[in-house]
């Protein structure tokens, strides 16, 4: 990165940059080249291990004749690629003078067209002490040895802007290249104190203890999942538009971090740190309340594990002239939950609401109760299995049936059966905001048991609920969830999706039990989840015999309809 004067036009605030993620094949297997800085006072980043890089500056634009050392691509073509008006090829520039500096890899051809022979490039990593002290500058060095740069190798990939709340912010595009044939790596022992090609896997597998950001992180989670060379250039080139990213400031285990938007805590921060302060957490932590919108508060259980996540969530909505509260799911019989409750409550508990009597979500009720003597709303058990048979709600709610809150709220009731048939929704109608027990959770599926669950009743709640148009989600599971829509939509698809496999592997194993068709079904689920899978698998199997498709014999053997049991 160079200390050279920057391209000004921009807020001193935004530094312009540029990053290139390069790549080679080694005995059939992509790696990537990633850099460690050098460890300086007051950076952040020391010791990160990042791609090559860095801002912008004068010597890269085009009065400079940075520009004019290019070949193959000009700067309305490569501004028409980056979704800016000019000086698109600014960013070409730099990410190859950076690269060169960094690491002594020159993406350049000699003029006429032909690889740079190796006495030549030794010639010009000799320049590169100069060239990064902007005594001489990329284009000058072209012509001086007779090469002109080839940004058309580049392929634009991703463009990142840094949080707000850093002293130091960047506005970095980042470029995908292979590696010249037959150059190597030559760090410059400045910017950069090593290098290392990684696979993707291997990098993402050792990510803080190469102090991955989340930019590289994610570019890397990209390879990964791509696999090869040709299929992320493949991907790179089919790329036609390249969004803009910027991570929010989040706090949590790690400390002070960026959080993108694909993952759990962003669409809750927009909530709870609307100005970017960064005092949002990116963890859910049990105990501890978070304010998610005027009167509406979360207290998590201390019960995490595989089938509830980080814990049950507890909701405390209320507040008004009389600061009366009403609590959504009290939780786990656990006299520390409720203690917490008791605390975090601004006041009296006045009402207690229970989606449904699975024993993470209603037991603490009982125990809330005779505390505060608060009335008791919901439906009961429906069935025995795994159900809190203990909760009789005073008031035995009906679908759509609205209850006024101790601040004036209204509170209705959505009921929405297939996950547990006493399932409810809660729509706090001013908010528009959903608390949806384990209908909708964050960051997994649901389990479907029957006999109490039922697949195809569950896919009709979940039509149900989209079809109310919520603003958010407040899930019994995970963090506040946005564009409800979507994400309901997704998990009908992919419940769907999970009944198409199950015929795909009845056509192929059937007749089979059970046990050879989870493997087959959820190949993509641990193996330590397949005893929980199994319900669900039982609920598309019996959904699919109700509809025709499937049918069962007397020794529990499922068949795709229409085929010979004996078969």
């Amino acid at each position: 990165m160079s200390d050279r004067p920057e391209v000004p036009r921009a807020p001193s605030s935004l530094r312009m940059a540029a990053s290139l993620v390069t790549l080679r094949v080694r005995a059939s297997v992509m790696e990537v080249l990633l850099l460690r800085r050098a460890v300086r006072a007051n950076d952040a980043s020391s010791g990160a291990y990042v791609f090559p890089g860095g801002v912008v500056d004068a010597a890269d634009a085009a009065d400079a004749l940075g520009h004019a050392a290019c070949h193959e691509l000009d700067d309305a073509a490569a501004s028409q690629r980056l979704s800016l008006p000019q000086r698109g090829l600014d960013y070409y520039v730099a990410a190859i003078r950076e690269c060169f500096e960094e690491t002594g890899v020159l993406f350049a051809d000699d003029v006429s067209g032909m690889p740079i022979d190796a006495h030549r490039l030794v010639a010009m990593r000799a320049q590169r002490d100069a060239l990064h002290e902007g005594r001489i500058d990329l284009a000058s060095l072209c012509r001086s040895f007779d090469v002109r740069l080839t940004p058309q190798r580049l392929h634009y990939l991703s463009h990142w802007v840094t949080p707000l709340g850093l002293p130091k912010r960047f506005d970095t595009r980042f470029f995908l290249a292979m590696l010249p044939a037959g150059q190597q790596v030559e760090v410059d022992q400045v910017e950069t104190a090593a290098h290392r090609w990684m696979r993707p896997e291997y990098a993402l597998k050792h990510a803080d203890q190469l102090r991955l950001l989340p930019p590289t992180r994610k570019l890397l989670q990209w390879l990964d999942e791509l696999g090869t060379a040709d299929a992320a250039f493949a991907a790179a080139r089919a790329l036609a538009a390249v969004p803009r990213i910027q991570p929010r400031l989040a706090n949590g285990k790690r400390g002070r971090w960026p959080v993108t938007p694909d993952e759990p805590a962003w669409a809750e921060l927009t909530l709870t740190d609307p100005h970017e302060h960064g005092t949002g957490s990116y963890d859910i932590v049990p105990g501890r309340s978070v304010t998610l919108m005027p009167g509406v508060l979360r207290l998590t259980a201390p019960n995490p594990g595989m089938m509830t996540g980080p814990g049950t969530n507890t909701y405390l909505v209320g507040g008004g002239p009389d600061n009366a509260w009403a609590v959504i799911d009290p939780g786990p019989d656990d006299p520390a939950h409720v203690d917490a409750i008791l605390r975090a409550a601004p006041g009296a508990i006045r009402q207690i609401f229970v989606t449904h009597t699975h024993r993470d979500h209603s037991p603490a009720a009982r125990r809330l109760k005779a505390t505060t003597g608060a009335t008791t709303y919901g439906m009961r058990a429906r069935h025995d299995e795994g159900q809190d048979a203990t909760f009789v709600p005073d008031v035995t709610l009906k679908d759509g049936e609205a209850v006024t809150l101790p601040d004036g709220r209204l509170l209705r009731a959505v009921h929405t059966p297939g996950h547990a048939a006493n399932h409810l929704c809660y729509g706090l109608d001013d908010a528009r905001l959903v608390f949806t027990g384990d209908h909708v959770m964050q960051g997994s599926t649901v389990v479907i048991s029957p006999p109490d669950g039922h697949m195809a009743t569950y896919l009709a709640s979940l039509e149900k609920l989209a079809a109310l148009a919520p603003e958010w989600l407040a899930p019994g599971h995970g963090f506040v969830m946005d564009r409800p829509a979507q994400r309901i939509a997704r998990v009908i698809a992919h419940r769907l999706a999970r009944e198409s496999r199950t015929l795909e592997a009845l056509a192929q194993f059937g007749p089979a039990t059970l046990e050879t068709l989870i493997p087959v079904v959820y190949a993509d689920v641990p193996m330590a989840r397949h005893a929980v899978a199994r319900r669900s698998l039982q609920a598309h199997l019996e959904k699919l015999a109700e509809d025709g498709l499937a049918a069962v014999s007397a020794d529990a053997r499922w068949r795709r309809a229409g085929t010979d049991a004996a078969s």
